[in-house]
């Protein structure tokens, strides 16, 4: 319907569109938020009314995308259908599962790294970022699309691997103690993410096929992005599992992370491990990063940094330095952030209550769930 006029508006900000002949109308906004967004009913042709159960003004909140869809139906015989509580519940439970399985794939390498080189890497957030980067960059290449993907995970295996032999390596051979190392992994963090701001801009870009509309599997609602990420994320956690508890190379990596001494006094070749660890943990942040962007969606500088305290959160509830408790971990974490928007919690609060579980963890349970307790002193 051409020619209708919509409002939003949020505490000194008003805008005002009009829809076009195909009934498409647009405001831009100065920051996301939650804004009223009003139909003025005036403008409508005569005899045309909203739909029943359309509610007009409306609260709709504008957050962690670069737009948000807003639909006013109307005309005879339209009913809109709310959807129920038990059917929003199990929505948000799948998509919750979702995104706690891509935030492991990131929490596990960090926690590989964790576990053998005892780093509290802060610049595990821009590994994430990196990968999303680079795929956007080599689909502009003109690339195709699963090339491009290929190639942002070897980036991100590469970069993990830059980092530990320009950085870390000649730093844990100087005998430089963990507090200074983090403090110099924050340095790379902030030096990483402005740098792809340089080169990036500030913008929010899509990657190819972000726009999917959601498919309907039985009674769950889901996208057919949050589906191949749930699929993906899975196997790629379910083959890393494997490999640490089948292999020769997984069973060194859980001896490095256990006492890194004792694996070199048994012939184990620490350095090496640690650095497959590093090449291991940049691809998964890499692959973490892509997924992340379709979850979203959006491919932004800082997108990595906006998730990294959740990813910590992962870890620190499941245990500092345990592979499967990063897992778990994240996975509690992200269903709880979906669910909290369930519960009337704002969709721009809905991280505070992932932070307040690893402050309540470090209070009462500091090892974590499958962590192990220690003496100190």
């Amino acid at each position: 319907m051409a020619g209708v006029t919509i409002t939003a508006t949020k505490d000194d900000f008003t805008g005002t569109a009009t829809s076009s002949a195909n009934g498409a109308w647009n405001i831009g906004v100065p920051e996301q938020g939650t804004y009223t967004v009003e139909l003025d009913e005036s403008t409508l042709p005569e005899g045309i009314a909203l739909a029943e159960g359309q509610e007009n003004p409306r609260d709709v909140t504008f957050s962690q995308t670069s737009n948000l869809s807003v639909i006013f139906a109307f005309g005879e015989g339209i009913v809109v259908q709310q959807q129920d509580f038990g059917q929003n519940l199990l929505n948000r439970l799948v998509a919750g599962l979702s995104f706690g399985l891509l935030l492991a794939l990131a929490s596990v390498g960090l926690s590989l790294i964790f576990g053998t080189t005892g780093l509290t890497n802060f610049a595990h957030g821009e590994m994430v970022t990196l990968g999303a980067v680079l795929v956007f960059a080599f689909n502009a290449l003109g690339l195709p699309f699963w090339l491009a993907i290929l190639l942002a995970l070897l980036g991100g295996g590469l970069f993990g691997y830059a980092q530990d032999r320009g950085l870390w390596r000649p730093l844990r051979r100087r005998g430089t103690g963990l507090v200074p190392m983090m403090i110099v992994s924050i340095g790379l963090a902030l030096a990483v993410r402005y740098v792809i701001q340089f080169y990036f801009g500030g913008a929010t870009q899509q990657l190819p096929y972000a726009q999917s509309p959601e498919i309907q599997l039985g009674p769950v609602s889901i996208s057919p992005n949050n589906l191949w990420s749930l699929g993906i994320s899975a196997v790629v956690i379910a083959l890393i599992g494997i490999v640490l508890l089948k292999t020769r190379l997984g069973k060194a990596t859980r001896a490095v992370a256990d006492n890194p001494a004792l694996a070199a006094a048994s012939g184990i070749d620490v350095d090496s491990v640690i650095r497959i660890v590093w090449i291991t943990g940049g691809m998964l942040a890499s692959l973490g990063g892509i997924l992340w962007a379709y979850y979203r969606p959006g491919v932004t500088f800082d997108m990595g940094s906006a998730i990294l305290l959740l990813i910590f959160a992962g870890v620190t509830l499941g245990g500092l330095g345990t592979v499967f408790g990063a897992l778990i971990g994240s996975i509690i974490v992200g269903i709880f952030v979906e669910l909290t928007t369930v519960f009337g919690l704002a969709a721009d609060l809905k991280y505070v209550g992932a932070l307040f579980i690893m402050i309540v963890v470090l209070l009462f349970r500091p090892q974590g769930i499958l962590g192990r307790r220690e003496r100190v002193g």
